[in-house]
């Protein structure tokens, strides 16, 4: 089994650790803070390094007309390419981990290759995507959602982060804009791999080295708002009000109860909700609430139980305690399978490795997921300490890190026998 060098792989996260670094707040986090939106000084400064050491081992490198960078290390035929990487951006105060890691094992294995001069018949592209988290310009992972038909690309570019600056107008100002005909395609690529932390706290609990992903869940996010009439808090009587944020409460426990109710019998515990957005108006502590508006996201591989679940959002009743309730349904998705091939073959490195191994699904959402619709995909999971991300606390050992970079690099190469 060949192997990734340590000493390369510790040293490409540590440079690019300070690109949007930031003070921790906490100063406990060996990693530090992040903040590389899409297209951000920070963010090009990290593409424009890619590039170099890209170039550097005589890569070609392009761009098509998302930004998305394609960084080829010729092989000895004329075959579709085998890709692997992620992105670069970052959310706000995010972790140095989260996507970055993807595009540095993907670079680590090429590195590997090139420096072992190991035989390769298929080119293999190094693929940093643009703008995969959507915390400047929304929505999250615009452009693999573009090249795959899921995002129309002129709503796309006019997305706009807070200061009104379109994601097209960064775009051409970055230097990034490159040409349509560059793009990710199936009959220019024969498949596509990305290495990710785990961004939860199963592999690390469970002392398991590899996280084997079989797919991404499927997801339903409501918007609920619940109308009531605002009042002073000194004056009306209990029996008189329309208090929206009581009723707003009594909902948000119908929905945990209930939902709590749909696995049973399933085999499994796996449903995951949340309420991550709660808005009070006018918000104001001597006045009662009028409006409230909140989130319900839900995840389950299974698609009947997604199903089941937008039945208990429907069955929430237009009238609680004097206040009206709509709801209307913000964004989805499907659970996307990875190939079984490619899944096998992780697995298979794996256990060759010798480093214990998990099969599982991914909660969040990636590039990947949109891929695997028109070209053979699959993703690898290292642990995440704590179960940490999107934050400071976001770490993972360099030596879990070569594991996985280990697995994709002999995944890579079984791929390119076939």
């Amino acid at each position: 089994m060949l192997l990734c060098n340590y000493d390369r792989l510790d040293e490409k996260i540590k440079v690019f650790s300070g690109f949007g670094k930031e003070q921790p707040f906490a100063s406990v986090s060996p990693a530090g803070t992040i903040t590389r939106l899409s297209l951000s000084p920070a963010a090009i400064l990290a593409r424009k390094e890619i590039i170099r050491r890209c170039e550097k081992m005589g890569m070609n490198v392009s761009f098509d007309d998302m930004g998305n960078i394609y960084a080829v290390l010729s092989g000895s035929e004329d075959l579709p390419a085998i890709s692997s990487g992620s992105h670069c951006d970052s959310v706000i105060h995010g972790g140095n981990y989260d996507g970055i890691l993807g595009v540095l094992a993907a670079l680590e294995v090429i590195e590997t290759i090139y420096t072992e001069k190991i035989p390769h018949r298929h080119p293999i592209t190094l693929l940093v995507w643009t703008n995969e988290e959507g915390a400047r310009f929304e929505p999250a992972m615009m452009s693999s959602g573009v090249i795959t038909g899921k995002f129309d690309q002129e709503k796309m570019y006019s997305s706009a982060d807070s200061d009104g600056i379109t994601f097209k107008q960064a775009l051409i100002e970055s230097g990034f804009m490159g040409a349509k005909e560059n793009r990710f395609s199936p009959e220019r690529y024969k498949a596509f791999l990305e290495l990710h932390i785990e961004q939860g706290p199963v592999l690390e609990a469970e002392k398991i080295d590899i996280g084997i992903l079989e797919g991404v869940v499927g997801m339903v996010n409501y918007d609920i708002t619940v109308q009531g009439q605002a009042g002073h808090a000194g004056t009306t009587p209990m029996n008189y009000r329309k208090d929206a944020l009581y009723a707003a409460s009594k909902i948000i426990l119908y929905l945990h109860e209930e939902l709590d109710r749909l696995e049973e019998g399933y085999g499994s515990r796996s449903l995951v909700y949340t309420t991550g957005r709660l808005n009070v108006y006018p918000g104001v502590h001597t006045v009662i609430p009028e409006k409230v508006s909140f989130s319900i996201d839900i995840r389950h591989k299974d698609p009947e139980i997604i199903k089941k679940a937008v039945l208990v959002i429907e069955s929430i009743p237009a009238v609680i305690e004097k206040c009206t309730v709509e709801s209307s349904l913000s964004w989805n998705r499907k659970t996307a399978l990875f190939n079984k091939n490619i899944v096998d073959t992780n697995e298979k490195n794996a256990e060759l490795l010798g480093y214990s191994n998990k099969r599982m699904y991914s909660g969040p959402g990636h590039d990947a997921q949109f891929v695997s619709d028109i070209v053979p995909t699959a993703m690898i999971f290292v642990p995440s300490i704590g179960g940490h991300s999107h934050s400071e606390l976001e770490y993972t050992p360099t030596e879990a890190c070569l594991k996985g970079a280990n697995v994709l690099l002999n995944t890579v190469l079984d791929l390119d026998k076939e």
